[in-house]
């Protein structure tokens, strides 16, 4: 049968939609492979890209370092007029010194990092903590407990004060109660054996200079409640801060007499205390200045103790001091007895010899008024905020901070300051990358053979005391991180801490028992050895450290990160950072000060007199051009090239054997990929990191403050003096002798 013509007509438009799809269809598989081929052709460009080798490196932690050290810097500046405005005017610009703070740094930066961490692990109470942990952590709660400290007033501080013979100043009953029966050698003992308070006599054991292995006692010039001896000349830039000071103790004084409900004669009171300011003075300028105490030969002046009777005799309210009874008074406290044939060490003979003059000038209470008031003042912060502010309006006129640091700030630091085990513990169990252990330890070993190979350079030195050099710098031991035994001895860190018991609500009675403690822990070691593996810092510390008694360098964990160290960051940058620290601590067992030490820790003149000489002459170079350097922040006066001659030394052999150390690492293992965004080679980013380290500024107050007691040249100065020196530097930013960072002459010592 044939179709009808509708039928056709259907079949017709079925197959012309056939053909329609077909043609769709074969459109679509085009399509489809065009997009393929395209997506072929970006796969392949993404792969070609990602593995073409630009020379850049394009890791997070290549670009976090590129983007810090572009942050910090001041590209307006030259490199060769001021190298610390070029490499830190950027940080200047952009950091404020909190109100809390004297001062503010990269180092700073780091250290409130780490109390941020500590701050997390001390808060948070765990089922599994170990009892000397949970010891850390109740201290913790203890301090930050302002509701318990403010509740109490001043009252812990006024109920131990019968213990050190009072405050007479707030006592209406001194003079009978205490006055009569007065002992100069029990009332400046008892503040010594109980609470390790040295005052207008300072006794101590630590390590014997000589003979390191064994303990001895020590007897030397106490501390000041001012910051140094210069600051009680009291005129000029000093003059309020003396005045702070008196100030500081009238109002403790009218608190205290307050709170004992007895009257108060503003006069009488200033009376007293201005005594106190004459008699501090008259300490204050017998003290020999530190710039005559750095050459520890001479500081050392062993006897036995019939002979510091014979040679030190001094007269207190009419009665010749007992050397004997001071000392046994002191040292029963750990039940050690001792007799007229033991040998102690005498650090400031001159001093001792001017007391004579002094001290049988003032009444007994005014002496106890004095000693008592330099303890008081310690344990002001450790009371009630009246009291607290009280220290803190001191503190705005000697360091020009405005408001006080946050509370768990402060704990945290205190608690790691007399628990560093325990706090240690938990900080590296939190923060501390623990490969980075062995990557140091190798940087440490290619700077030290870098130290011994330079010593063929030097011209001034014998090839005698050349090798004797070699000896103490292959002897020197590192600790680096932590003392693994912290997190694997349980039983041992529970023992460390185990006559301590703390409450939650007595912060002062704790404070009291560290004190206790750690006087204890100090004098019972007379009768034992020096213990040499012991660690000299605890883990959880934004600092390094020599030891020229143990011939030690310490790398505690908390300095290990960036900008000093990243296993992840160029390796320019770490050789920079804490490659110049390491380098820097290992010259601190040649400088001024240790050299004079042998590889075993023993004040030993091991060299000849002819190197002896020159290297005195070396010295003279840098005492010279850091003492020319006058800081405007502490009114235009100049630095101490003499105090800060040790810390110098060490930064300037330290730039030199991290930069010759990171060349020898470059031969090795070739260049490095070059940092995104920035046009340096990684010569400059190893000066460039090492300047970085040191950004920062003081507030002027506290300027003036560290120009006399800081033995560190400040890092404006730690820049410009290494870099002036470093023939290295000039290379890598083509500076010329006509320019400021490129003097014609150039010290150096290592």
């Amino acid at each position: 049968m044939g179709k009808s013509e509708s039928q056709m007509d259907i079949t017709e438009m079925n197959l012309a939609k056939e053909k329609k799809k077909l043609r769709w269809s074969a459109l679509e598989i085009g399509l489809a492979v065009v997009v393929a081929l395209l997506a072929i052709i970006a796969i392949t460009m993404i792969i070609l890209y990602a593995t073409y080798d630009d020379g850049v490196c394009k890791t997070s932690d290549c670009i976090k370092s590129a983007a810090r050290i572009i942050d910090n810097m001041d590209a307006t500046s030259e490199p060769c007029k001021d190298f610390y405005q070029y490499a830190c005017g950027g940080w200047l610009k952009k950091n404020i010194i909190p109100e809390t703070s004297s001062r503010y740094s990269n180092f700073d930066i780091l250290r409130d990092e780490l109390e941020v961490v500590l701050k997390d692990v001390l808060d948070k109470a765990k089922s599994d903590d170990i009892e000397a942990v949970k010891k850390a952590k109740t201290l913790y709660r203890s301090c930050v407990n302002e509701t318990a400290i403010d509740s109490r007033g001043g009252k812990p501080l006024i109920d131990i004060l019968p213990t050190f013979s009072d405050w007479p100043v707030a006592s209406d009953s001194w003079d009978v109660d205490y006055g009569a029966s007065w002992n100069a050698e029990k009332s400046i003992a008892e503040l010594n054996s109980k609470y390790g308070k040295k005052v207008i006599i300072s006794l101590f054991v630590g390590t014997d200079d000589k003979n390191s292995t064994q303990h001895v006692i020590h007897i030397d010039q106490p501390g000041l409640g001012l910051p140094s001896r210069d600051y009680y000349e009291c005129a000029g830039v000093y003059k309020e801060a003396c005045l702070a000071y008196v100030e500081f103790m009238i109002s403790v004084a009218k608190l205290i007499r307050q709170e004992r409900g007895l009257a108060i004669d503003e006069n009488q009171i200033s009376t007293e205390m201005n005594k106190i300011m004459d008699l501090e003075k008259e300490i204050a300028n017998a003290t020999t200045k530190a710039d005559d105490r750095n050459d520890p030969l001479l500081l050392y002046n062993k006897m036995t103790l019939a002979n510091v009777q014979k040679n030190f005799t001094f007269e207190v309210n009419n009665q010749q001091f007992n050397w004997l009874t001071f000392i046994n008074h002191i040292m029963s406290t750990v039940q050690i007895n001792i007799g007229e044939t033991e040998y102690v060490v005498v650090y400031a003979p001159d001093y001792l010899n001017k007391l004579k003059a002094i001290l049988n000038k003032y009444s007994p209470r005014e002496i106890q008024n004095y000693m008592s008031w330099r303890y008081i003042m310690d344990m002001v912060n450790t009371l009630s905020r009246n009291y607290r502010d009280t220290r803190n309006n001191f503190r705005k006129v000697l360091y020009g901070t405005t408001s006080d640091a946050a509370v768990w700030r402060r704990c945290t630091n205190y608690v790691n300051g007399n628990m560093e085990n325990a706090v240690g513990r938990l900080y590296v169990q939190e923060a501390f990358a623990g490969d980075s252990k062995h990557v140091v330890q190798e940087m440490i070993t290619q700077i030290r053979e870098v130290f011994i190979q330079t010593l063929d350079e030097l011209n001034w030195m014998d090839a005698e005391t050349k090798k004797k050099a070699e000896e103490k710098a292959i002897a020197i031991k590192e600790r680096i991180g932590y003392p693994d035994e912290i997190l694997t001895d349980t039983n041992k860190l529970n023992a460390e801490y185990k006559d301590l018991h703390y409450k939650e609500e007595e912060y002062f009675e704790n404070i009291i028992q560290n004190l206790n403690f750690s006087q204890k822990e100090r004098l019972k070691k007379l009768r034992e050895k020096v213990d040499k593996e012991e660690w000299i810092s605890g883990a959880a510390v934004v600092n390094a450290f020599y030891s020229a008694s143990r011939n030690q360098i310490v790398f505690p964990a908390g300095i290990l990160q960036p900008p000093f160290f990243s296993a992840a960051q160029p390796k320019s940058l770490n050789y920079g950072g804490i490659g110049m620290v390491i380098g820097h601590e290992i010259t601190h067992g040649f400088d001024d000060n240790g050299r004079n030490f042998n590889e075993n820790g023993d004040l030993v003149d091991w060299w000849s007199q002819t190197s002896a000489t020159n290297f005195k002459k070396q010295s003279e170079c840098m005492v010279n051009q850091y003492g020319n350097f006058k800081w405007d922040l502490a009114g235009g006066q100049n630095l101490s090239g003499i105090n800060t001659l040790g810390e110098n030394i060490a930064d300037n052999g330290g730039i030199r054997q991290a930069y010759r150390a990171y060349e020898k690492f470059v031969e090795k293992n070739g260049e490095e990929k070059l940092l995104p965004g920035l046009d340096f080679n990684h010569k400059q980013l190893f000066f460039l990191n090492f300047a970085q380290v040191w950004c920062g500024t003081y507030r002027p107050e506290y300027a003036v403050n560290s120009i006399k007691t800081d033995v560190h040249s400040p890092g404006q100065f730690r820049v410009l003096g290494t870099l002036q020196n470093t023939a290295e530097f000039s290379e890598a930013f083509k500076c010329t002798n006509a320019e400021y960072m490129d003097p014609e002459k150039k010290c150096r010592v290592w």
